[in-house]
């Protein structure tokens, strides 16, 4: 490793009483947030089986019902006297480790808690017409049975339809279809002025299907959304590939497990997956579709990952640096949330000992903790903390500069495990919030392809090696030279993360120009927080909040210039 790929030296951090209290939190998780957690998951589900037991001519009813009340709550404000709109969705509920100060504001709730119900399964068409609140558990619980799914099934059970859309979702799959959004037919949308309209990207609305996507709710408030279906079989025959070298040979051996060079789709898989777990090594997986008859033929390996007493999967896939390359077969549903019981690694130092084999089987079952009550038994200190001595972010940036990617996190933050999951970022026909980089088709670059330029998804979830070691780090400065350096590569910051940009830096990261049209063209400005607001760190009040909006309309996005 050459010195400028080497990490930073930095000198000794003195500890507080915050960390002694990090350090025996799992004290509080055990014994409130676990049994909590699995009280509510038991609940959650009663009322998954019980709305699956209803006539779906029952459910759409009931949603038509709902929708009317969100139409009357939007009419029945006085733009004048009551605050901005805002769902009455509490702000630790929220999946994603952002800070929802926004809620700080003066606001008008709306209440969207009983949109959770799937209306429509349509074989024919395969589409699924599903309300915001759906989460991922619910809907592959729902489909997988019937050899159907999602065409991207984000892999945490919690995260909901409408979080994906309006933010980001992605999946082993996102290679092939995209972003969540990028997979959805149609949004079903109440704007500011109570209308509820259907925007598809071949209607009326064809702009406000568009720019929908990551705007976090701010153009309008979403009821429904019709989404893609895909054919799927029984099982995931899985192959874990080790890679040994440095990070850029890291980054190489990921690229060539799903993009050929020699550009023959038929052997792209429909899975893909990476791993690094330290400077020199990882293991990439690739995943193709089979039959329950094809995995148990003889010799075939079938493994139940979502059993409780199961090892964590990343620490079972890390096995193949050991081993060596194999395959083995698992369940299309329990591949799909490979990651729920550990929380893909943050579950090692929420629970350090969570992952030995006398903790799963004794207690597994109770994993995961929900995020929702993680977050709501913190302070403010405890919260401060995590974002200063934590990194949960992610890096989209395109399939080309992975390298670059993991060579930068390794020096600024020497986070492990690392997370790799490409997805296609397509060229729209009205530029949207994130987009390609401008001429990638004439490129043609490794997995590119006419319509969509590649982009991976570095995943950067854990403690720094600067904080685990006692040394000092500032998680906010980190940050900032992180979206610093994807603005500057062309590569994006997912709006749940803690952001640290200001607004000018916001607006170079993203496209704002058709957001801007439809937040004026739908009136959504005065009524809805604008989308950097919204992401913005810190409290904010409803003076600095209608300013900003006043500010939008006068002179909206002439610094990003």
């Amino acid at each position: 490793m050459s010195d400028l790929q080497a990490p930073l030296v930095r000198p000794k951090r003195k500890k507080t009483w915050v960390d002694y209290f990090v350090k025996f939190r799992w004290i509080i998780v055990i014994f409130v947030v676990l049994p909590i957690s699995a009280t509510l998951y038991f609940l959650i589900y009663l009322g998954d089986i019980y709305s699956e037991s209803k006539s779906y001519e029952k459910r759409r009813k009931e949603h038509d019902q709902n929708v009317a009340k969100v139409v009357r709550r939007l009419k029945e404000r006085d733009a004048g006297k009551d605050g901005l709109v805002c769902t009455a969705r509490k702000p630790w509920i929220a999946v994603g480790m952002r800070n929802v100060d926004y809620k700080r504001a003066r606001h008008f709730e709306v209440d969207l808690g009983e949109f959770r119900n799937i209306l429509e399964i349509n074989k024919e068409k395969m589409i699924a017409r599903v309300e915001p609140l759906v989460n991922m558990g619910q809907i592959s619980r729902a489909t997988v049975p019937m050899n159907l799914s999602l065409a991207v099934v984000a892999e945490l059970d919690d995260l909901t339809v409408g979080g994906l859309i309006n933010g980001y979702g992605i999946e082993g799959s996102s290679h092939l279809y995209g972003l969540f959004a990028d997979t959805v037919e149609a949004y079903e949308i109440v704007l500011a002025g109570g209308e509820l309209v259907r925007a598809t990207k071949d209607n009326e609305y064809s702009d406000l299907f568009y720019a929908i996507p990551w705007s976090q709710g701010t153009l309008g408030l979403l009821v429904a959304a019709e989404i893609k279906l895909i054919p799927v079989k029984e099982y995931m025959r899985l192959t874990y590939i080790p890679v040994k070298g440095d990070l850029q040979t890291l980054a190489q051996g990921y690229v060539d497990s799903f993009a050929p060079k020699d550009g023959d789709t038929s052997k792209i898989p429909d899975f893909v997956e990476g791993m690094v777990y330290n400077p020199t090594e990882g293991v990439m997986m690739v995943g193709t579709y089979a039959s329950k008859e094809e995995a148990k033929k003889k010799g075939n390996k079938i493994n139940n990952v979502g059993w409780w007493f199961k090892p964590w999967f990343y620490q079972h896939a890390q096995t193949a640096l050991k081993n060596g390359q194999f395959v083995e077969y698992i369940p299309t549903r329990e591949y799909y949330h490979r990651h729920t019981r550990c929380l893909y690694w943050e579950g090692k130092l929420i629970l350090p000992f969570g992952d030995q084999f006398w903790f799963r089987f004794l207690f597994g079952w109770l994993m995961p903790p929900k995020v929702s009550l993680l977050k709501a038994t913190q302070g403010e200190a405890i919260r401060n903390y995590y974002h200063d001595m934590h990194v949960i972010q992610d890096m989209l940036v395109p399939l080309y500069k992975v390298g670059d990617a993991l060579e930068w996190v390794n020096r600024e933050m020497e986070v492990y495990p690392i997370w790799l999951c490409p997805h296609k970022l397509y060229k729209a026909p009205i530029k949207q919030q994130i987009y390609p980089e401008p001429g990638f088709e004439h490129e043609r670059r490794q997995g590119d392809t006419e319509d969509a330029q590649m982009y991976t998804d570095v995943g950067v979830y854990y403690a720094p090696g600067p904080v685990l070691r006692g040394e000092e780090f500032d998680g906010s400065e980190a940050v900032r030279r992180m979206e610093r350096w994807l603005i500057e590569n062309h590569g994006f910051q997912p709006q749940y993360a803690v952001s640290e940009l200001d607004e000018k830096s916001f607006w170079r990261m993203f496209d704002g120009d058709l957001y801007e049209h439809c937040r004026k063209k739908y009136r959504a400005v005065g009524t809805f927080m604008s989308v950097y607001y919204k992401s913005k760190k810190g409290r904010k009040t409803e003076k600095e909040v209608r300013e900003a909006e006043q500010a939008h309309l006068e002179t909206a996005y002439a610094e990003a210039d």
